[in-house]
């Protein structure tokens, strides 16, 4: 007897209002639960000190993870002057103190220092691989992690609210593989004290906002409840910054086939002409997403097929 495949084809996106004091991981397994998935993923990881937006990518919506991953996000977080911490937030073991407290002039002019595309290194209690394993790992066993810098993007770093002498808030817009924990470190070192961070919250993941979002406790509420379609999002959501491209049904079908097809021969100029070489683009079928592809050769061929 052939085993039966575990969970419910359930395909879209949820965004969930990540609470403090669980990982990611345990937040889609609880989305995994309340729709009964197959198959579920989430789209950049929050640490379980932080809370806010994380999309969580159910079905065929885990093929588009990597077109949230690249987006903007924005975050607010909250440091505390004095204290540098193993982990950069309020869980680690301090590590260092300083009786310097910056003042809202020199901390605005520090920040502008940071944006545009600067070098960072990760935090070593971070997911980044050394010799193939997790740099937290190796941090947790007690040896020693020395990680390279990488080059990241701020778009906006700015100063909320100073809270008090020992506290200021912030609000910052950063590109892919920006960590808040390392921004709030550096940013500190940069004003002659040391710090970490007491609050992270998640604004916006690419089109996700803060405002689209569901708390975790209310949708676990809904479990197994035909309501909790009410907050799926369609799969096609996550492909808002890439051009759509209609397709008509045999052309449809041979995408989804894996095979590609022609774009630029005579007949097809009206419809394709304004396609380039190398461009990414999301084919439709009427409503419904046929795949992501890329102009090759003269042709739109799959990148990735989703099959809905």
């Amino acid at each position: 007897m052939a085993r039966r495949k575990r969970g419910l084809p359930v395909h879209g996106w949820v965004i969930v209002d990540k609470p403090s004091g669980i990982s990611s991981a345990q937040a889609v397994a609880t989305v995994r639960r309340v729709f009964d998935a197959a198959k579920a993923g989430h789209a950049g990881t929050l640490d379980p000190l932080a809370t806010g937006v994380l999309p969580v990518a159910l079905g065929e919506a885990t093929k588009t993870v990597p077109y949230v991953m690249d987006a903007t996000k924005d975050y607010d977080f909250t440091i505390q002057w004095g204290e540098a911490r193993s982990t950069d937030d309020r869980e680690g073991a301090v590590t260092a103190t300083s009786e310097v407290r910056p003042d809202p002039d020199a901390i605005r002019a520090a920040t502008r220092g940071f944006v545009g595309v600067i070098e960072q290194v990760p935090p070593i209690y971070s997911a980044v691989k050394v010799d193939g394993e997790r740099a937290y790992d190796l941090a947790r066993s007690g040896e020693e992690v020395d990680l390279e810098p990488r080059r990241i993007e701020i778009l906006a770093f700015d100063l909320a609210e100073v809270v008090d002498a020992d506290r200021a808030r912030f609000r910052v817009s950063s590109g892919k593989g920006a960590y808040m924990r390392a921004l709030a470190r550096d940013l500190a070192l940069s004003l002659g004290t040391v710090g970490h961070i007491v609050a992270l919250r998640r604004l916006r993941v690419g089109p996700f906002a803060e405002a689209a979002a569901i708390s975790l406790d209310s949708l676990a509420e809904l479990m197994h409840n035909p309501a909790a379609s009410e907050h799926l999002r369609p799969v096609a959501t996550a492909l808002d910054g890439i051009p759509a491209l209609a397709l008509n049904g045999p052309e449809a079908k041979t995408l989804r086939n894996g095979q590609g097809v022609p774009v630029f021969r005579a007949m097809d100029r009206e419809r394709f002409g304004h396609l380039r070489e190398g461009d990414v683009v999301y084919a439709l079928e009427g409503e419904t997403p046929v795949a992501i592809a890329r102009i090759e050769g003269g042709a739109i061929r799959p990148v990735r097929v989703l099959n809905l």
